[in-house]
């Protein structure tokens, strides 16, 4: 098993000195990934229902502090060595595909190739309305943009005509370090599981219980027979949180004692998760969340090693 763990980018706790120590300690920790989801803006009032709670509502207050996670990343490129930088997951409706290809080229020249491209299509039509970006059709003009950046990435000369980005043979230097940039896609619909198939490196799954990542899960592997894909070649990970005080939700949670920690991995693994990413919840602010991950790392990580 892989460890990966939220980024504190979030809250009072994202400020420079909270995300050095921070990602700093996670990386010699031993930690394989650091993650960051992606707001930019959303109204008081919403219409649109969050996929993750069981009401629908959005847990985030309208004024809660939310770093931006490409800046994020790049910021954390400079303060690691070896912490892979992933996105839990990347909006692709909400930016310009050229674009944001070349801040995700940024970052992974400049971490020496520890990108990895989280995707989703999003489920918040306001803040897509405030970005001035167009919401219909969402999911082909993400799987056009992931289109964009393989072309971009890996040609020459890359030039594009698709239904509805297009450009002529441009420059477009430097190339991404990794060939090609793994491709992580996030969602729990038939068109993710095929997204997954088609472009996919990895199926992030988040917040769901197992039954619901085992199904899941299974619809990838039909999806890759479709095409003619084996899903062996696809990472399975999954985030859920760290709750050692067992405040969240049991289901989505590596909570209480060491004891029954370990179990609750033990039942992710059978599941054929390889990269477990650990959301800290703890008092404390960062080193808080810390002392919860140095126990974990100590006492538990050590059963799946």
């Amino acid at each position: 098993m892989e460890w990966g763990v939220t980024l504190p980018h979030l809250g009072r706790v994202g400020t420079r000195d909270g995300l050095t120590s921070f990602a700093s300690e996670v990386d010699r920790l031993g930690f394989a990934s650091g993650w960051a989801s992606d707001h930019v803006c959303w109204p008081a009032e919403l219409v649109s229902k969050y996929p993750y709670s069981d009401d629908g509502s959005f847990p985030a207050p309208p004024k809660t502090g939310w770093l931006d996670p490409i800046g994020t990343l790049l910021f954390v490129a400079a303060v690691t060595e070896n912490l892979r930088l992933g996105f839990s997951v990347l909006i692709l409706p909400y930016r310009p595909p050229v674009e944001t290809a070349k801040r995700l080229a940024t970052i992974d020249v400049l971490s020496n190739g520890r990108l990895i491209l989280g995707v989703g299509v999003g489920w918040m039509r306001e803040e897509a309305e405030v970005l001035g970006m167009p919401w219909d059709r969402r999911g082909k003009r993400s799987d056009e943009q992931l289109e964009v950046f393989r072309t971009l990435f890996a040609e020459d000369d890359p030039s594009f005509d698709g239904e509805f980005y297009s450009f002529p043979a441009v420059g477009f230097e430097p190339k991404p370090v990794q060939d090609p940039v793994p491709v992580w896609v996030g969602g729990n619909t038939a068109a993710a599981y095929r997204r997954v198939a088609r472009h996919g490196h990895g199926f992030h799954a988040a917040f769901e219980t197992l039954d619901d990542v085992a199904a899941g899960w299974s619809q990838v592997g039909d999806a890759c027979d479709a095409v003619g894909r084996d899903r062996s070649e696809i990472t399975l990970s999954l985030r859920y949180y760290l709750d050692p005080a067992s405040a969240m939700k049991p289901a989505v949670s590596v909570a209480g004692s060491t004891e029954q920690m370990i179990d609750m991995v033990g039942q992710v693994a059978e599941t054929g998760v390889t990269h477990f990413v650990l959301d800290p919840v703890a008092r404390g602010g960062i080193e808080g969340r810390l002392d919860a991950l140095r126990a974990f790392m100590a006492d538990v990580a050590p059963h799946f090693s």
